[in-house]
């Protein structure tokens, strides 16, 4: 081997080398999981994995893939069978916002020791016939109970928030005062990017700057507006920010990356094949915006 063949064989490996280490320390990527609850969990698994995805956000919650009561029963069986393909329930989309019920607190307890690292919460809600202020300090001791739980089990909630004219979550201001006298490890913001553009629309960038340091997930979907409603589409389509991904993950942001396709008619099974396709543009998309090849 010659210099010249040698320096370039040199680069070429320390290039490929960089490339796998980048590939490692790739925020973990999921998908929400919605459209395919009528899969089986070996199905749902092949699917995930073909996709490329690393994981899922799995639906374990009323009228979920598993109900509350089936959790002792039937994560077992979804988190193998994940597994098996070398993927995790990245995320646990649940219906659970208290640590009084007992119900809430067997789900977690299977679901941190089968492994489960973070878990969405079911939403808080605004009586706007009462005191909005006065209704957040009620809130306060139900989270301080539900943290110190998930301190105990080694769990993250992750609140995402929501638009809506009565959601905790949708000024995005409220999740921050809720939320600052506890660690992120034990309860974070699953930051929407749709869902905060929609309610600030041009001041959404403030919000995002507010919640930085309790961002514990990055829901990635888009919408666009039609005769004054929102209406979900395509990443493509849409007119979330497609530089705010990257910009999170360069200020350090390293949990996940959360994809969410609901602009498809999620409650018919026959249309898993269009939401296949939907996804794999979002994929496609989504990755361009990451920088990711």
């Amino acid at each position: 081997m010659n210099r010249r063949q040698f320096i370039a064989t040199t680069a070429a490996i320390a290039a490929a080398s960089s490339s796998l280490a980048n590939a490692r320390a790739r925020n973990p990527f999921c998908v929400f999981t919605k459209p395919f609850q009528s899969l089986t969990y070996d199905e749902l698994a092949d699917l995930i994995a073909e996709l490329g995805f690393d994981g899922i956000e799995g639906t374990i919650r009323p009228g979920g893939h598993i109900t509350p009561e089936q959790v002792p029963d039937e994560l077992p069986k979804m988190v193998e069978a994940l597994r098996k393909r070398k993927l995790e329930l990245t995320i646990m989309a649940s219906g659970i916002n208290n640590a009084d019920d007992k119900l809430n607190v067997q789900q977690l307890r299977v679901a941190a020791k089968l492994g489960v690292k973070r878990y969405r919460m079911g939403y808080y809600k605004y009586d706007l016939k009462r005191p909005v202020v006065k209704q957040l300090d009620e809130f306060r001791p139900i989270l301080k109970n539900l943290v110190a739980l998930n301190k105990e089990l080694g769990i993250q909630a992750v609140y995402q928030n929501h638009s809506g004219s009565n959601y905790v979550g949708a000024p995005l201001w409220d999740l921050h005062e809720l939320f600052k006298p506890h660690d992120p490890a034990h309860v974070s913001v699953g930051f929407d990017m749709s869902h905060a553009k929609a309610e600030g629309t041009r001041a959404w960038p403030l919000h995002a700057n507010l919640l930085r340091p309790r961002i514990g997930a990055l829901y990635v979907k888009s919408f666009k507006w039609v005769d004054s409603k929102r209406e979900n589409c395509s990443l493509a389509e849409g007119i979330v920010d497609k530089k705010y991904p990257r910009q999170l993950i360069a200020s350090g942001f390293t949990g996940p990356i959360n994809l969410h396709e609901e602009y498809l008619n999620h409650r018919d099974p026959k249309m898993i094949p269009q939401h296949v396709d939907a996804i794999r543009k979002d994929i496609v998309t989504l990755k361009s915006w990451l920088g990711w090849s």
